[in-house]
């Protein structure tokens, strides 16, 4: 249920960067239409999460990617690395970073390009090792 909450969050960040005045709930209903309740409701959480804290999580990814600017990176690249790592410092149930890291890591082996695994696994390494938790 988490990869599946995890996935329809990162399509509606993703339409979200494309359509800044979509309201986020018919967004989420549109894209949510066959997925189950606590599914839909998991990746709310992950949505507003991100949008609440989205200049702290920009700040902290461009820390961790000083040569990459936010505004150069892939959308599914950016997206993916706010959820993982709102996951890993806001959220306030615990995931543990590893757990955070790997699952961002799959998905964009799915909506990524053949780089996005590795970048971003390089970056939510970082930030895990700047807050002293990588398990």
């Amino acid at each position: 249920m988490r990869r599946k909450s995890r996935e329809l969050a990162l399509q509606t960040l993703f339409q979200l960067d494309f359509s800044p005045h979509t309201a986020v709930q018919d967004l989420l209903n549109l894209l949510g239409e066959s997925f189950d309740q606590p599914t839909v409701a998991y990746a709310v959480k992950l949505v507003s999460g991100v949008r609440d804290n989205r200049d702290q999580l920009d700040g902290a990814i461009q820390g961790a990617s000083p040569r990459w600017k936010l505004e150069r990176m892939a959308s599914v690249d950016r997206n993916l690395l706010r959820v993982a790592a709102y996951e890993m410092f806001f959220s306030d149930e615990v995931i543990k970073p590893n757990i955070a890291i790997n699952e961002a890591v799959e998905i964009s082996k799915v909506y990524g390009t053949a780089e996005s695994s590795a970048f971003i696994n390089g970056i939510l390494d970082q930030m895990a090792r700047e807050k002293g938790s990588t398990t």
